[in-house]
């Protein structure tokens, strides 16, 4: 099986698997013994744990081909199966919408490590919500907040509401149509974002995977920061004195985006830092430090 399964033999899942290790390794895909079980199981679906050696049927060899093929040319696992885990829940993916990473996730982490009262009823924005990960991931800690997300694609905010029905968060969160903060009040206690920020020279260069990303989610203009412009003022028309801001940066950025925030008129406080320790999150407040809800550091 150098290109392609062989849909005609009785081929078991076992060499089916061994068989797509090899063609993604020599496709030079990093994790093909992982990439390989994901997308077996996800056809064999309930027959996940079948016998090894029970002949797979045809429709499933064709289409176990079909999402190799997809991944020997750089679509991620991810983008195939239309899902993707982030913050240990399940959110459908679009091609209208970021595939949600772990590098991400240190936006929920550096809200949630300032909370001091968990139960306290927050209202949270976020700007370019994309699949909604951010918001729920957060409203899914704080069982008594809730919030709005934006996003300017239409077919992001179905995939977002959509995740938050499957959820249960739906009752506690709500999307809609926007260019960042339209639409919105003022009053919020945090507004967070994963603006693009990616330098427009740069996109061509990105790896296969992330340019599967909608461009409007990736391309942050000459410098990388046009996006993150634009949010820090909307962050800081929205935010109550005291609230907290988190922007989504990306490598190199972090000076001059200390920067933006406090030209925006909010207080820069400092950057988080991803779990590869690489800059990742610019944190700031509105206003009076005496107002906030959060441990301010």
């Amino acid at each position: 099986m150098n290109s392609a399964l062989d849909v005609d033999a009785c081929v078991t899942p076992g060499a089916a698997a061994d068989a797509a290790i090899r063609r993604l390794k020599a496709a030079g895909i990093t994790n093909p013994k992982l990439d390989a079980r994901l997308l077996l199981n996800a056809c064999l679906g309930e027959d996940a744990n079948t016998d090894r050696h029970r002949p797979l049927g045809q429709e499933t060899m064709a289409r176990f081909e079909q999402m190799l093929a997809r991944r020997v040319a750089g679509e991620p696992v991810s983008r195939i199966l239309g899902s993707r885990e982030f913050w240990s829940l399940e959110f459908a993916l679009s091609p209208a919408t970021l595939d949600p990473r772990p590098d991400s996730e240190t936006l929920v982490e550096a809200a949630l490590s300032r909370i001091a009262d968990r139960g306290r009823a927050l209202r949270i924005a976020d700007l370019g919500t994309g699949t909604g990960c951010l918001l729920l991931a957060l409203l899914s800690e704080l069982p008594n907040a809730g919030g709005m997300g934006v996003d300017i694609q239409a077919q992001a905010v179905e995939v977002a509401t959509a995740n938050a029905r499957r959820l249960g968060l739906d009752t506690r969160a709500a999307f809609h149509v926007g260019d960042w903060d339209t639409g919105l009040a003022p009053g919020f206690d945090c507004v967070l974002s994963n603006p693009p920020y990616i330098p427009s020279a740069d996109i061509a260069s990105l790896a296969a995977e992330v340019r599967c990303d909608p461009l409007v989610a990736l391309d942050g203009g000459p410098d990388g920061l046009d996006a993150v412009r634009k949010v820090s003022l909307a962050v800081a028309r929205l935010l109550k004195p005291g609230g907290l801001a988190l922007i989504e940066i990306g490598a190199g950025q972090a000076p001059e985006a200390a920067d933006i925030v406090g030209r925006a008129g909010l207080e820069f406080l400092g950057i988080d830092e991803d779990l590869a320790g690489h800059p990742r999150v610019v944190v700031a407040i509105a206003g009076d430090r005496g107002k906030s809800a959060f441990t301010i550091r």
